[in-house]
């Protein structure tokens, strides 16, 4: 499997979702707010491509050491930088966003680190429901943030005052559950290394 070319059409939905990353921070931070209301689809259409690359190269038989390693870091790169750039825009409180990122700085090192050794660490069940989480729970915010734009362009009164009561309750709440699945992943990829490292004693 691994004699498959790099290049192939997973992989490169792979690498569209890294590059899509810089496109998204620039409309989320954009001036106008038509392109800002613009990042949650940039963001959305990213996050298709994660759930399609994986099952392309498994049908098709196209599954590489490239990919196996790119598809979760892609990820990282996407969500944690969605992440990062809501907790710089104070959207959602930063105290919930840096306990994640660092979290996937600890488990991408081991990545690597495995890596390196000749081990590719797999990414587990939990993870990818974790990821898929992480990726609804942006655009649901996102999504949020496009109301927002929206009802203060059109002055939406009443979308306006219940915008307002609503989205900080909705978009820490909704971080607050990431924070607890990053955790019990963070623990979970631990705990299974440790046992791996155990076992080869």
């Amino acid at each position: 499997m691994s004699g498959h070319p790099i290049l192939n059409l997973p992989n490169l939905l792979t690498i569209s979702r890294i590059i899509a990353t810089p496109v998204f921070l620039l409309l989320l931070f954009a001036d106008v707010w038509y392109y800002r209301a613009c990042s949650v689809l940039v963001f959305s259409a990213a996050s298709l491509t994660d759930l399609y690359d994986g099952r392309l190269a498994r049908s098709g038989g196209r599954v590489t050491e490239f990919g196996r390693f790119m598809d979760p870091l892609a990820d990282k790169i996407l969500v944690t930088s969605a992440l990062v750039a809501l907790a710089i825009a104070r959207i959602v409180h930063a105290w919930l966003v840096i306990p994640i990122v660092i979290r996937d700085v600890i488990i991408t090192s081991m990545r690597m680190y495995g890596l390196y050794r000749g081990r590719m660490m797999e990414t587990s069940t939990l993870a990818k429901w974790k990821t898929v989480v992480q990726l609804v729970t942006v655009i649901v915010i996102l999504l949020s943030i496009s109301v927002q734009e929206l009802s203060l362009y059109y002055q939406w009164q009443v979308i306006i005052d219940l915008d307002a009561a609503m989205y900080p309750l909705l978009a820490n709440g909704l971080m607050a559950v990431v924070l607890l699945l990053t955790v019990l992943t963070g623990f979970h990829y631990l705990f299974r290394t440790d046992q791996h490292s155990s076992n080869a004693l």
